[in-house]
């Protein structure tokens, strides 16, 4: 039995990222350009509320949202006041693209 694999939607252009603000926002979404004072997210997730399985923000770079967490809907953004900017792994991309707002 093959697992499917969660493609990235077809009209995004970028490499996946999670981007933090001063404003303790965390993201995840498609960029384009990461060097400056904002970036531009395409598909932008919000993580409202990560468990402790995650292991911090930087697992939901590394491993993504596990089913304890809280994730918004997709939306493009503009963020300001970037703290970090990290790289997101192929398995974390996956779980990003299949996350679902949970109580």
């Amino acid at each position: 039995m093959s697992k499917k694999r969660t493609e990235k939607p077809a009209e995004v252009n970028g490499r996946p990222v999670v981007v933090t603000t001063a404003h303790r926002g965390v993201f995840f979404g498609y960029a384009k350009v990461t060097d400056g004072p904002q970036v531009t997210l395409e598909q932008a997730r919000l993580a409202i509320y990560w468990s402790a399985d995650v292991q911090g923000f930087m697992g939901l770079a590394s491993k993504g949202p596990t089913k304890g967490c809280r994730i918004g809907p997709p939306a493009t953004i503009t963020l300001r006041d970037i703290t970090s900017v990290l790289e997101v792994t192929p398995e974390a991309e996956e779980a990003w693209l299949k996350a679902k707002f949970s109580m």
